[in-house]
């Protein structure tokens, strides 16, 4: 047994890689925003579309992914991910070059078909490597701190690269996907050369089994899938918009932003996701003893409170915000306490898609592994709903856009309380 894990150890490093490209290349398109808005001029809404690109390709991949997994297997779903990733990223770096808005968006699209693959291969495939059971957990729980860490450092990364406004051009941010390009080519020669177990791949037999019902049978379940569709919204929303509050000019324009340079503002960002790390760690401690409905009922009131503190705090208020700078010291900076209610609800949205999941395959028996590939498409919601919050921050500010975000923590807190209930305990599930 010990042979086995040292032999894989290598493959499980690369997912610990991946989980961290995950994050990396889906949070691009964040400060990614600020570069367009700046060198292509762009609209709030304009500069948010990188994210629907990115998140369209769920609702086009999530299920022929899961398709791809049972049919071919773990090594062979990620090598194509890997390579569809490194495609995806290369276009972005070409848009530096060509100064080509629409090659960034083919870019951020095709990164996304990548993103979509291997969110539904590296966690099964980790659990794999780590033997399941508590070892393959472990094995996750690290991954998704991992995952975390990733989230943190591409705002504050690419924000660091970018500087002062005259210089916000995507080929600032090229270092930044060289090293996505790097990670994707070290992970694809070292996948290439090693053996994966497979215990997981469909036989013909499988293929060939016919059920009576599907997930979207249970009323809770097609609930918690508008839900996951509306939390990686919040999710993305929240800080992709904050982002472009803070770099917005202060001077001119219909809706005024505060004018921070964008290597502060990335640094501010970055602790949302490093909230989200706290989260997800302080939400694994307790998760044993609190169930997932009183913690989504939770997190989503607070976030509402949040939100709603954001909206109507006077920006000239401000406090001392701890974060790290950009000679990566950590002390205070000052910031308006809006924007400290906006990072907070890093915290909130930590623990939504765990708890949501959980909620929402309660009961679902055999119905799970399907289930699990709607969850994927769902998971354009990223992209579609920071769109929304994009277009109604053109109409009415940035802050009145967070509208937008209240009234889908508002959906968040409803599913918590009543719509996570399985009302469809009459279909059969064995």
């Amino acid at each position: 047994m010990n042979t086995e894990k040292k032999n894989y150890a290598l493959p499980i490093a690369m997912m610990f890689a991946l989980f961290f490209m995950i994050s990396f290349v889906t949070g691009l398109p964040s400060p990614m925003g600020v570069i367009v808005a700046k060198q292509f001029g762009a609209t709030n809404f304009e500069s948010q579309l990188g994210f629907l690109a990115n998140f369209l390709a769920y609702a086009f991949m999530g299920i022929p992914a899961g398709i791809m997994l049972k049919k071919f297997g773990y090594k062979k779903t990620a090598l194509a991910a890997v390579f569809v990733g490194f495609v995806g990223v290369g276009i972005q770096y070409l848009s530096g070059v060509f100064g080509s808005f629409t090659v960034y968006l083919s870019g951020a699209f095709i990164a996304g078909f990548s993103m979509c693959m291997l969110n539904t291969v590296v966690n099964p495939m980790l659990n794999t490597l780590g033997g399941g059971g508590n070892s393959g957990n472990k094995l996750l729980q690290f991954g998704g701190s991992i995952n975390s860490i990733g989230a943190t450092i591409t705002p504050v990364l690419v924000g660091f690269l970018m500087g002062a406004a005259s210089g916000r051009t995507i080929e600032k941010a090229n270092p930044a996907l060289f090293l996505a390009l790097g990670i994707f080519a070290l992970a694809f020669i070292v996948l290439f050369f090693v053996d994966i177990p497979e215990p997981h791949m469909e036989s013909a037999l499988d293929r060939k089994t016919k059920h009576d019902h599907s997930p979207l049978s249970f009323r809770h379940f097609v609930l918690g899938a508008v839900a996951i569709f509306i939390y990686v919204g919040i999710e993305i929303g929240i800080p992709s918009t904050a982002n472009l509050f803070m770099t917005a000019s202060s001077t001119s324009g219909t809706h005024l932003g505060l004018g921070m340079d964008a290597t502060t503002a990335g640094f501010v960002v970055g602790m949302y996701w490093l909230l989200m790390l706290v989260g997800r760690l302080t939400g694994a401690s307790v998760g044993s003893k609190v169930s997932s409905k009183t913690m989504m009922t939770v997190v989503s009131t607070l976030g509402l409170i949040f939100i709603t503190l954001a909206i109507f705090s006077p920006i000239s208020t401000t406090v001392s915000m701890p974060l790290f700078k950009s000679n990566l010291s950590f002390g205070l900076t000052q910031v308006p306490i809006s924007i400290m209610f906006l990072i907070l609800c890093g915290l909130c949205t930590s623990i939504m898609w765990g708890s949501i999941f959980n909620l929402a395959v309660e009961g679902l028996g055999k119905y799970t592994a399907s289930a699990a590939g709607i969850f994927m498409v769902m998971v354009c919601g990223g992209g579609i709903v920071p769109l929304i919050q994009g277009f109604v921050s053109d109409k009415v500010g940035y802050l009145g856009s967070y509208w937008v975000m209240f009234a889908c923590l508002v959906y968040m807190l409803f599913y918590a309380l009543v719509g996570c209930k399985n009302v469809n305990k009459d279909i059969p599930v064995e």
